[in-house]
């Protein structure tokens, strides 16, 4: 379909700006099996996911902990996963009394296990209240995924996490549309490495 002004084509405009995002995730595949695979691991070993972000990622943080803790898939195992987004009485009271940028960090302080595994969600990679977060999850041992927009920001400057996966796109509808597909595969494979024997074995932990 020609644009009336004859200039491009605005529909495939807006599909042709997901494909280069879409397209690195697929090359960057290595590295989601290898978070994938680590965190199997900890669910393996009786650990839980602890899922935050703010804004529209908190939703996502809700959506993936249900993900994995309800499976609509039948037949899939349901792994313990829980949302730091969910409970606004205690969002509204750290905030209250800790500060913003203390919602997460102090949350993971008492509900999470050296065992655990802690997934961030970022639009950028700046926002303070994730970075502390993750800095807070790594102090106690956690393994530590984020999924970060455009270049990863201060999260991937600062090394703060263990698994970094981009979506790299500075357009932060994008970015989510990339963070939905890459945490659902994100699922899918811990799944994969549930069904395969051995893998989860120390003798076989990258």
């Amino acid at each position: 379909m020609a644009c009336p002004s004859g200039g491009a084509d605005p529909v495939v405009a807006l599909f042709e700006r997901r494909t280069a995002p879409i397209a690195d995730l697929a090359d960057h595949a290595g590295d989601v099996a290898k978070a994938c695979h680590a965190m199997a691991v900890r669910f393996h070993r009786g650990g839980k996911l602890v899922v935050f972000g703010n804004g529209g990622q908190s939703t996502d943080a809700q959506h993936v902990a249900v993900e994995f803790v309800h499976p609509v898939i039948v037949g899939k195992r349901a792994l313990p996963a829980i949302s730091l987004t969910s409970d606004v009485a205690t969002l509204t009271g750290v905030a209250a009394t800790e500060g913003l940028a203390e919602i997460f960090a102090h949350q993971i302080r008492f509900l999470a296990e050296p065992t655990d595994i802690a997934l961030a969600l970022s639009l950028d990679g700046n926002c303070l209240s994730v970075l502390n977060g993750l800095d807070r999850a790594r102090s106690m041992g956690m393994l530590t995924v984020a999924l970060v927009g455009g270049d990863g920001g201060e999260i991937v400057v600062r090394g703060a996490a263990d698994h970094v996966l981009l979506a790299r796109s500075h357009d932060p509808r994008i970015v989510k549309e990339v963070h939905v597909t890459t945490y659902h595969v994100l699922w899918e494979l811990v799944h994969v490495f549930f069904e395969q024997p051995g893998v989860l074995e120390p003798a076989v932990v990258s």
